[in-house]
């Protein structure tokens, strides 16, 4: 578990951010605001505290984002993500050591990220959107045992500008970045990233595939 919500018996929203949902047509989601709103009144009306987002889908929600940018759009979302207040605390999902971290502050991007290595397997753990504080006195190589809070969900703009979420990932190799890595893909990318990407939901405690 490395957020605090049981999704196995606790209920859940599934956001659905591709162009099948008409809802999406009435929300300036280049508005923080009312981004936001729509994240947290559609939470509130649904009377659950959490939601998720899902990997590969295909989003239009960046659409509008310079970040994703290109010669080809990057529109396929490659890690899960759980919509929650800021603050919420992130636990580590078994015993890792930090491999890197930084502030990915472009507008759209990251914001704070954390980046685990597993210490028993040859996986890496990204935490995208965390808060600001969640970056201080971390060292490369710090163990970071299962279960311990060290990151917390970061408000906006602070973490890249999006509602309070996590994106988190899991990959098998970094490619040698630092601090970062894809977590959207265009097209032409998409098998190449389905090799390095896992289905992370059964490292949140999802099923296997979310339902709409």
């Amino acid at each position: 578990m490395i957020c605090p919500f049981d999704f196995k018996n606790q209920p859940y929203h599934t956001f659905d951010f591709t162009a099948a949902n008409a809802d999406l047509k009435n929300v300036d989601l280049s508005n923080i605001e009312a981004f936001n709103a729509y994240v947290f009144e559609t939470l509130k009306a649904k009377n659950v505290k959490v939601g998720v987002g899902g990997w590969l889908e295909k989003r239009v929600v960046y659409d509008d984002v310079s970040h994703f940018q290109g010669a080809e759009q990057r529109c396929y979302h490659l890690g899960v993500d759980v919509w929650a207040e800021a603050g919420t605390p992130i636990y580590a999902p078994e015993d890792c050591e930090i491999h890197s971290f930084k502030n990915n502050d472009n507008i759209g991007d990251y914001g704070p990220t954390i980046i685990l290595k597993s210490s028993t397997q040859n996986l890496f753990y990204l935490f995208g959107h965390l808060s600001i504080n969640s970056l201080k006195g971390l060292e490369k190589g710090q163990i970071i045992k299962k279960g311990k809070h060290f990151a917390t969900i970061g408000p906006y703009p602070e973490n890249g500008n999006w509602p309070p979420h996590l994106h988190f990932q899991v990959m098998n190799t970094m490619n040698g970045k630092e601090g970062d890595f894809p977590g959207v893909c265009s097209l032409s990318e998409l098998e190449y990233y389905k090799g390095i990407c896992l289905n992370p939901y059964s490292f949140v405690g999802l099923p296997n595939s979310l339902g709409l």
